[in-house]
């Protein structure tokens, strides 16, 4: 069983900067492949960004450039560097685990999820 924790969620201006973390349980944590969503409101929960236990990543088009994910074994945590934030970025962010391994898009791929963090960008 691994339990998921995030924080860093606010409200920022256009332009600001905000890094999400995704503090993670368990001894497996390393061999995850680890995911941010996304879910706006009216909106279906969407793939952000992921990263492999090797450090491959993968970033939807409406982030790439902005937004950065990284992870630290050591610390059992996940990180999202959020830069150049848009209000269309406004969403409640959740972090997951993929016991695969691999790169999926699919939320219904990922066995475990975080409770979510407000991101809130104001015009």
């Amino acid at each position: 069983q691994v339990q998921l924790v995030e924080s860093g969620g606010g409200l920022v201006q256009a332009g600001g900067s905000l890094r999400l973390s995704c503090a993670a349980s368990g001894r497996t944590f390393s061999s995850y492949t680890m995911g941010w969503f996304r879910r706006a409101p009216g909106k279906q929960r969407e793939l952000v960004a992921a990263i492999t236990s090797g450090g491959s990543t993968d970033y939807v088009d409406s982030v790439k450039g902005r937004f950065t994910i990284s992870r630290d074994n050591a610390k059992n945590t996940v990180y999202l560097q959020m830069n150049s934030l848009k209000p269309e970025d406004t969403a409640v962010y959740y972090c997951a685990a993929d016991r695969t391994g691999v790169i999926r898009s699919n939320m219904y791929a990922y066995d475990y999820w975080g409770q979510g963090t407000q991101v809130t960008v104001s015009s």
